[in-house]
């Protein structure tokens, strides 16, 4: 049984013992902190508090814990019921909230769920914020309502605004999309993606949508992670199904991969490149993205004359950092699209409907316009943690091995040569330590991290 708790959230394995895995006890102490959190941060008692989730099997048993719990603490709760990340985050704003949860685990197996903490912006806490929840946690700092001043519960649901939301962005052309009569796959991994995408495509007026694990049952068909290798099955359905571009979403609906009309992938680290493109051709702008992703994106900026900057890894870094820069689109390489025009949050929605735009303008087939972008290759790959391991004290010393190259040290340890980079740094949110790599060829990306790898290993 596995619980994490950091600044980002509270993540776990459900069942276990209180405090080896995220159990009923867990959920209780945490979802407490965090209302107590958010009425101090609203200096007031009476707050409201957006609760969505994702179709996961224990969603419902920890979305009742969490609910109740909040109506225990006083609070008004808006509970949206199934929902997507984003449909969460927007309708934190819509209802003029204190604060949202949103119950999922993003791309993890079924056993984990997780407690995603939004601000009044609808949001992710900064890591102060988040610390000070952790804080209120450990003391179990915090009152119940005595029974005069419990809480109510109202139910709403916010895909349609959602997806109206998306309809009324500017760069979003629905007229050119329906005159392109797309047909459109997409692979939900039987979670709220199943409800949102092709509620989506039909309000695009895309008239053919070839739909793959949409049930929401929670009982996901394929490993959640949208990555090539789960992917085998689905690309093949759009190979042989006369499909001009497939999407494929994570179990809360903030990752979009595409796959292309002849089943290759088009690569989720080119979502953002492509969206960026798109969006730069009409709104001349800085852009952002995490360290561990691709250079295509730097590439594609400066062929629009504008700059790029890279912030840290995490959603909340990396919008922190397009409001330093005045970016107008971010996001991450793992097919995360934050689009300022519509909401500082990672939104699969805004990217499908941007991309969909974007390819109906350009003419092209899915593939082709893959081949319009610089290509480089990024080896993905980790080591395995245990708790006695001095983690920084091997990124120091990584640091000082190659100090003679460009070293950036603000999020682990990056390292740019010429032609390829390395990033190496601690998740946030497993045990393990992620080494990122990108070069000219997979080949030479892969050479790049085992060599890294087996470095590091001699280390530990």
């Amino acid at each position: 049984m596995t619980l994490i708790k950091s600044i980002s959230g509270i993540r776990g394995t459900i069942g276990g013992k209180p405090g080896e895995g995220l159990s009923p006890l867990d959920i209780v102490k945490f979802t407490a902190a965090y209302a107590t959190w958010a009425q101090q941060n609203a200096n007031k008692e009476k707050i409201t508090v957006v609760v969505g989730r994702d179709a996961r099997i224990s969603g419902e048993m920890v979305a009742s814990i969490v609910v109740s719990t909040l109506s225990g603490m006083g609070c008004k709760v808006v509970n949206i019921g199934l929902a997507s990340t984003p449909t969460t985050e927007i309708a934190v704003t819509e209802e003029k909230a204190d604060g949202g949860i949103i119950l999922t685990a993003s791309h993890n197996p079924k056993q984990w769920n997780a407690l995603k903490l939004l601000n009044a912006k609808g949001e992710f806490l900064n890591a102060a914020e988040g610390a000070k929840i952790l804080e209120l946690a450990d003391a179990e700092d915090f009152n119940f309502a005595n029974v005069d001043d419990l809480g109510t519960v109202v139910e709403k649901d916010y895909t349609e605004t959602h997806i109206q939301h998306v309809l009324n962005l500017d760069l979003v052309d629905v007229e050119a999309i329906k005159k392109a009569s797309f047909s459109v796959a997409i692979d939900a991994v039987n979670s709220v993606g199943g409800i949102a995408m092709p509620a989506l495509f039909n309000a695009l007026g895309i008239k053919t949508i070839v739909e793959i694990n949409c049930e929401p049952t929670g009982h996901f068909a394929h490993t959640p992670e949208p990555l090539p290798e789960n992917l085998v099955e689905t690309s093949a359905i759009i190979k042989n199904g006369n499909v001009d571009v497939g999407f494929v979403v994570d179990p809360d609906v903030d990752r979009l991969a595409i796959i292309n009309e002849d089943g290759s992938m088009f690569n989720e680290e080119y979502t953002l490149v492509a969206v960026a493109d798109y969006v730069l051709s009409h709104t001349p702008g800085n852009t952002v993205s995490n360290l561990s992703s691709s250079r295509a994106l730097r590439d594609v900026t400066e062929k629009h004359g504008q700059s790029y900057a890279a912030g840290m890894v995490g959603e909340v870094n990396v919008v922190a950092k397009m409001r330093e820069t005045n970016a107008v689109i971010g996001g991450e390489g793992n097919g995360g699209i934050i689009y300022p025009a519509s909401h500082s949050g990672r939104d699969a929605l805004v990217g499908a409907a941007l991309f969909l735009t974007h390819l109906a303008k350009s003419g092209l087939t899915c593939s082709a316009l893959r081949k319009t972008y610089p290509d480089y290759f990024i080896s993905k790959n980790k080591i395995e943690l245990t708790p006695e391991i001095d983690v920084d004290g091997i990124l120091l010393k990584m640091k000082e091995k190659y100090a003679h190259e460009e070293v950036t040290t603000s999020d682990g340890v990056k390292i740019d040569f010429a032609e390829s980079w390395v990033h190496l740094r601690k998740s946030n949110t497993e045990l393990i330590i992620r080494i990122y790599a990108e070069a000219k060829s997979i080949e030479e990306a892969d050479k790049l991290a085992q060599q890294m790898i087996d470095e590091m290993k001699s280390l530990l």
